[in-house]
């Protein structure tokens, strides 16, 4: 349904560690760079998030979040912890989380410019297809 999204972020550089960390512990990887935008995605030049440098980015407000598929529980930990070491805040600890289906296993952070994003995997064999 989608082709991608565009984040606005204030600080490319700081942006661009953050989710070279966060989603490389998913398999993401850059796929473009300018001095504006950064896109991340699995093949060169098909980006599926591009963060876009702007001067007055804001982040949109509650109720608005993004979900990342993970290929395992495994890697969904890993987005967590790496998330928070390269400067996210903990929005919810990586887990099973039974209120979205008996398999649902995600965790929760918010990004350095405020954006809410989820790693999650909901699968009964806890992997994904590649």
């Amino acid at each position: 349904m989608l082709h991608h999204l565009s984040f606005a972020v204030a600080d490319l550089h700081r942006a661009g560690a953050f989710y070279d960390a966060a989603l490389g512990a998913l398999g993401y990887r850059r796929v473009f760079e300018d001095g504006t935008a950064i896109g991340y995605g699995f093949a060169e030049g098909e980006d599926l998030l591009c963060l876009k440098l702007r001067a007055h980015a804001v982040a949109p407000g509650p109720g608005f979040h993004v979900a990342f598929g993970a290929p395992s529980r495994e890697a969904v930990d890993r987005f967590h912890a790496q998330a928070l070491a390269a400067g996210g805040t903990d929005n919810g600890a990586p887990g099973l989380r039974p209120d979205y289906g008996p398999h649902y296993y995600a965790a929760f952070v918010i990004d350095p410019d405020g954006y809410m994003i989820e790693a999650v995997i909901n699968r009964p064999d806890q992997v994904a297809p590649i």
